[in-house]
C-alpha cells in the first residue's frame, strides 16, 4: 500500500485533470473505509431544460472516479477502469452531489470498488461498481 494519503493530496492528484475540474471535484474526507467526493452542480448537466434533471453520463462518471479513486487513494497511482456497471435510481435535480466510494476487494492485478451518489438531501441518485487494473505497472525496459 502507498502511504496513508490526505483529502487534500488526492484532490490535488484528482484535479489535475480538466474533466474533473469542470465537475467542481472536492475531497472531503479519505480514509480506510474509502473517500468522500462533492460535485459542484452546473448548468451545463441539465438534459432536459423543461425537467431540469441531470444527465446521467455526469451521475455514471462520479461512480466511476469515485471507485478510481477509492482505490487510487490506496494505491498511489492511476488504476484503469477495465469495467463498470450503473444502477440509476432517481433523477438528479439541480444541487450539488456527493459521492461515497470504497473499494470491495483489492487484488494484485484486477480490484473491485464500488459508488454511491447522492443529492443535496441526501437521496441516493446512482450506484455502481467496477473493476480496475492495480497491477504494478511494468519496470521501465532497457
Amino acid at each position: 500500500m502507498a502511504e496513508k494519503l490526505t483529502p487534500a493530496a488526492v484532490e490535488a492528484m484528482l484535479t489535475k485533470g480538466p474533466f474533473h475540474q469542470w465537475l467542481g471535484i472536492k475531497v472531503q474526507k479519505v480514509d480506510e473505509e474509502g473517500i468522500e467526493l462533492t460535485a459542484t452542480w452546473r448548468e451545463e448537466w441539465v438534459v432536459n431544460p423543461e425537467r431540469r434533471y441531470t444527465h446521467g453520463g455526469i451521475l455514471a462518471a462520479l461512480v466511476d472516479l469515485t471507485a478510481d479513486w477509492a482505490l487510487v487513494s490506496h494505491t498511489g497511482r492511476g488504476v484503469p477502469t477495465i469495467d463498470m456497471r450503473v444502477d440509476y435510481h432517481r433523477a438528479a435535480m439541480p444541487g450539488d452531489l456527493t459521492a461515497k466510494g470504497r473499494i470491495v476487494k483489492m487484488g494484485g492485478q484486477f480490484s473491485v470498488a464500488e459508488a454511491s451518489v447522492y443529492d443535496k438531501d441526501g437521496k441516493l441518485l446512482a450506484s455502481g461498481r467496477g473493476v480496475y487494473l492495480t497491477a504494478p505497472p511494468a519496470p521501465p525496459k532497457g
